[in-house]
């Protein structure tokens, strides 16, 4: 253990109680739960079966093993319990399922087939679909269940007697369709491990030592579970931080880490503050933003590396430029060396993406965009993976109905709603319900054949898969129900891409079989169903000489030897409708843009614009106000905006590019000391020009040849930049800024 430095020794050897780890980025915390896992198992003699390790994305839950194989040999560490929250919760409820009334085939709904459930449910209870929209009722359900409350909670009361009812039927679709969805795999295993039942105390009885690494994003019921299965050795090791608590919006309670003291008073605290990921220039520049936090654990992160290169903070004058200057920028980070795959751009949300694609795609450069479009969103592959849960388990309602027609069997609405209606009346899945239908005098004779059809294809195929392999099944599927023949017979292009999405995923399950035996066990249907339906945005990136575009909710957890961190404006980056007085939002958005710097390793740059058109609607933004706790002494500011036909731009003063022209105005020095964040305008001549610029400050004075002289305040930059200035008894007025003079 000489690779540890003091605070992670501490951390590590540590034997039992309580134990909490503040991390700072890029400090090791990796390491130091990796190594406090081999020094457990070395020279404690925990047997490795008694270890869980629980993190947030299954890469995390990758590497982690992968580092303690290398430690601890892959024999030893083959029986640690280590993964994410719902692969871990997947795992133990296939085998205590059974105490809250789900097989051991159960299926593992995504948001698309909750919103299905949901959408049936409104319909038959004949609500208005806009009033009760499926998604907002998928998030209202999701954050009773985050906070551990069932349709019957005294607390439900807040959600109205229609959603309410909603809820209760919702939760018993799931239970009859023996499903759950991603927040039932952790509030079903927190009610069994809370229970005083058998298996309750079996599962507080099963780990000697809980670690929980990214601590800052549990919520509510991620707690109540760790801390019950941790109850009886009260061994429960947490690490993160509060810095990089990004997560609110989907249930984290940062207050949970800033407050385990207070459930654990004998808890022993260690912080981790040495970062080694990213240079002094980078470090500084993340502490500066983060230290602006109104609520925070005092920690002060710091390295030991050379400053390197300063953080270059760029202005341009609209989105179309600054993803040209990051094209560019990309370009020439590859020819000093730099691989295309140790590079990234962010961005606050997806729609900023789509100028940076073009400007990629424009220069001919690669990249992948990651947590777009997911492979397993898309149609063709949903319709496969719902034929082989249908097979696993028939009592799938949502499966069923997503399929009952693929390909078309021309099978009418009516009859579809008639086998639901049965299944209702007879509280039986809509494919028990397969029976009754084929002999109801209400359904038409053509459409009791080609449901008793459907049932003897799926039977078929459930026998089938008793024999054949997870990814020899797919392709009887493919065969069997007709699918490949109709795609191939379509013959073109949209077709055929359909097509090969389906063949990747044979492939995909192909690896995973693979991948499966090697570590001597026998792949199944469940397992691949699971793995796929629990896979994160971030476990997608492919291993590829690509630019990875994402945005900086995706990119917690990666690091990058070079950054672009683009849209730092106001309404962007920190994001529209977060203001001041939102305290908690607010800090929420600067932790977010402290994860983004941190991610850098040696190069990091930021842009921001004057104009910014987004979700159709064109904004002249003020720079991010995160941008103006940039300690100066590590920052390079620089860039002006070019406007055609046009004296007047956007840009910095101070220290720009030495190569940008001098404001010609009398006695103003180029390099005069302004407020943090002022605005300034100066004219950015092509390489070449013998054009003079000229600069326009707030405070200086302008003439207008009606309103005689006003005083600058701000200038607002666009198509025409608007002069924002106060003339005196005229008050203050908006003037282009080709109809004023400077004074």
């Amino acid at each position: 253990m000489s690779e540890l430095n003091p605070a992670q020794l501490e951390a590590v050897v540590h034997e039992s109680g309580p134990l909490l780890v503040f991390a700072g980025a890029g400090s090791g915390k990796t390491r130091t739960i990796t190594f406090r896992i081999a020094n457990l198992l070395a020279n404690h003699r925990v047997p490795p079966y008694r270890i869980l390790a629980v993190t947030f994305t299954n890469k995390a839950a990758g590497e982690m093993r992968a580092r303690l194989e290398q430690l601890a040999g892959a024999e030893v560490t083959r029986d640690l319990w280590i993964g994410t929250f719902h692969s871990v919760c997947a795992r133990l409820l296939r085998r205590y399922g059974e105490q809250v009334g789900l097989g051991r085939d159960f299926v593992i709904y995504d948001d698309a087939d909750q919103k299905a459930v949901i959408t049936r449910i409104v319909r038959e209870l004949g609500l208005d679909e806009e009033q009760f929209a499926p998604k907002l009722l998928a998030g209202a359900i999701s954050r009773e269940k985050r906070e551990g409350r069932p349709p019957g909670h005294r607390a439900a009361h807040e959600l109205g007697a229609s959603v309410r009812e909603i809820y209760a039927r919702y939760e018993k679709a799931l239970i009859s369709s023996n499903a759950v969805d991603f927040d039932d795999l952790i509030g079903h295993m927190t009610n069994i491990a809370e229970s005083e039942t058998p298996a309750g105390q079996e599962l507080r009885g099963r780990f000697s030592h809980v670690l929980v690494d990214e601590f800052q994003d549990t919520n509510l019921i991620q707690y109540r579970l760790v801390r019950s299965l941790s109850a009886l050795t009260r061994n429960l090791c947490v690490v993160g931080d509060d810095d990089q608590a990004i997560y609110r919006w989907r249930g984290a309670d940062v207050r949970l880490i800033r407050s385990f003291e207070q459930d654990f008073p004998d808890a022993y605290v260690v912080k981790l503050e040495q970062n080694y990921r990213s240079t002094s220039n980078i470090v500084a520049a993340a502490l500066g933003v983060i230290e602006g936090a109104a609520e925070r654990v005092d920690k002060k992160l710091w390295t030991e590396a050379a400053p390197g290169e300063p953080v270059r903070v760029r202005l341009l004058s609209d989105e179309r430029e600054e993803a040209a200057f990051v094209a560019r920028t990309v370009h020439n980070e590859l020819a000093r060396g730099v691989r295309a795959d140790e590079m990234a751009i962010f961005y606050r949300v997806h729609a900023q993406s789509r100028a940076l694609e073009e400007a990629l795609r424009s220069a001919n450069l690669p990249y992948q965009v990651i947590g777009g479009m997911k492979f397993f969103e898309r149609a063709e592959v949903k319709n496969l993976v719902a034929y082989l849960r249908l097979i696993m388990n028939p009592r799938s309602d949502a499966d069923l109905m997503r399929v009952i027609n693929v390909p078309a069997r021309g099978l009418g609405d009516k009859s579809v709603e008639k086998l639901l209606s049965l299944a209702a009346e007879n509280t039986t899945s809509a494919y028990d319900a397969l029976d009754a239908a084929i002999a109801s005098d209400e359904v038409p004779t053509a459409a009791k054949r080609k449901l008793k059809g459907f049932k003897d294809l799926i039977e078929s195929l459930r026998v089938l898969a008793k024999t054949l392999s997870p990814s020899e099944l797919a392709q009887r599927v493919l065969d069997e129900t007709g699918y490949r023949k109709l795609l191939t017979e379509a013959d073109d292009a949209e077709n055929d891409a359909r097509l090969g999405n389906l063949e990747e995923l044979v492939g995909s399950i192909s690896e995973y079989e693979e991948e499966i035996e090697d570590s001597g066990d026998t792949p199944t249907l469940s397992g691949y169903l699971e793995r796929i339906t629990l896979v994160a945005a971030v476990d997608t990136i492919e291993n590829a000489p690509k630019v990875s575009l994402m945005t900086v909710h995706t990119a917690k957890g990666l690091e990058y030897r070079t950054v672009f961190l683009t849209g730092m404006e106001e309404e962007v980056f920190p994001y529209r409708g977060v203001s001041g007085t939102e305290r908690e939002e607010l800090d929420e958005e600067r932790r977010l843009a402290y994860v983004a710097i941190t991610r850098a390793r040696e190069r990091l740059y930021i842009s921001h614009v004057s104009s910014r058109t987004l979700f159709g609607t064109t904004r002249w933004p003020e720079a991010s106000r995160f941008l103006r706790d940039l300690p100066e002494a590590v920052v390079q500011r620089e860039g002006a905006v070019r406007r055609a036909g046009s004296s007047w731009g956007g840009g910095y003063q101070g220290n720009a590019r030495s190569s940008f022209r001098p404001s010609t105005q009398q006695s103003r020095p180029q390099a005069r000391a302004l407020e943090p964040g002022t605005r300034v305008v100066e004219r950015d001549y092509d390489s070449g020009s013998d054009g003079e610029g000229r600069s326009v400050h707030p405070g200086d004075v302008v003439r207008h040849k009606k309103f005689g002289r006003g005083v600058v305040e701000r200038v607002e930059i666009g198509a025409a930049p608007i002069i924002v200035a106060h003339f005196g008894e005229h008050g203050v007025k908006s003037i282009r800024a080709d109809f004023l003079e400077l004074d």
